[in-house]
C-alpha cells in the first residue's frame, strides 16, 4: 500500500474512535499503528507490502497491549469493582421472581440484572436483600 493509503487508514480510526460509543481505546492504538506505518512508508523505510502489514499487526499489538491498559487509567481512572460491597443492601423488586429467574431492577440510578438465589419466590414489588454481585449482576433473595 502507498504511504498516503496508511495514513488515510490511521485518521480514519481515530476518527471512528470518537464515533464509537465507549470503543476503550482500541481503535485509537490500530490507528497508530497505520499512521506510524504510514510514515516509515514515507520515509522508504517499510519494504515491500506483506513488510508492511506485518510491521503494522506487530506495532498495533505493541501499542495495544504495551499502552492502552495505562493510558486508558489515567484518562478514565480506576473503575470501582464492588466486589461485595453491596452486599447487604435492600433492594425493590418490581416483578415477580421465582428461585432460579433472572430479572431486572432499579438500583442506584442503574438498571442491573438480578437473579433470585434464594429458595422462596419474590414477589412483585417485593424487597429483597443483596447476597453477593457477580460482574454486573446481583444475587438477590427474598427477605
Amino acid at each position: 500500500m502507498t504511504w498516503w493509503t496508511w495514513i488515510i487508514a490511521g485518521v480514519a480510526l481515530l476518527g471512528l474512535e470518537l464515533l464509537v460509543i465507549d470503543a476503550q481505546f482500541f481503535l485509537v492504538f490500530i490507528g497508530l499503528a497505520a499512521i506510524v506505518v504510514g510514515v516509515a512508508a514515507l520515509a522508504g523505510l517499510s519494504g515491500p507490502e506483506w513488510v508492511q502489514w506485518l510491521l503494522f499487526g506487530v506495532l498495533a499489538l505493541i501499542f495495544t497491549f504495551g499502552f492502552r491498559a495505562r493510558i486508558y487509567r489515567k484518562l478514565r481512572g480506576n473503575v470501582p469493582d464492588y466486589g461485595d460491597g453491596l452486599s447487604g443492601h435492600t433492594v425493590v423488586v418490581p416483578d415477580g421472581l421465582a428461585p432460579g429467574v433472572e430479572g431486572r431492577i432499579e438500583f442506584r440510578g442503574s438498571t442491573w440484572r438480578v437473579l433470585n438465589v434464594g429458595s422462596e419466590p419474590i414477589a412483585a414489588g417485593g424487597q429483597a436483600r443483596i447476597v453477593s454481585t457477580e460482574g454486573l449482576a446481583l444475587r438477590v433473595a427474598p427477605l
